[in-house]
């Protein structure tokens, strides 16, 4: 069941048809609200979105791999990683539930 991809000409669009700005007022603001995000989330710090869930940043330390074709080991330089955790409200959301009686 795959569906529609979002991107930030439909964020637009939604944010012109529902809150009434003009089209180039609503672009200004999904980009300022994503660049807000992307600052945030490039300092390190966590975004978090009541009801939606949140961005966090982790640091992945140096590790060993292997190459799967060949088998040879290389090291893995540390780094920064992002992963998204959703709230419970959006789980539930997801799989159909009432987020009521989840608590």
């Amino acid at each position: 069941m795959a569906g529609k991809t979002v991107t930030r000409a439909d964020l637009c669009e939604a944010v012109y048809q529902r809150v009434g700005l003009s089209r180039t007022e609503s672009a200004q603001l999904v980009e300022s609200v994503l660049g807000e995000i992307c600052d945030t989330l490039a300092k390190g710090e966590t975004v978090k979105l009541s009801s939606f869930g949140s961005f966090v940043v982790r640091e992945k330390g140096e590790r060993i791999g292997r190459n799967p074709k060949t088998g040879v080991e290389v090291p893995i330089e540390p780094r920064r990683v992002m992963v998204f955790k959703p709230s419970n409200v959006m789980k539930a959301r997801i799989n159909g539930l009432d987020a009521a009686a989840e608590d």
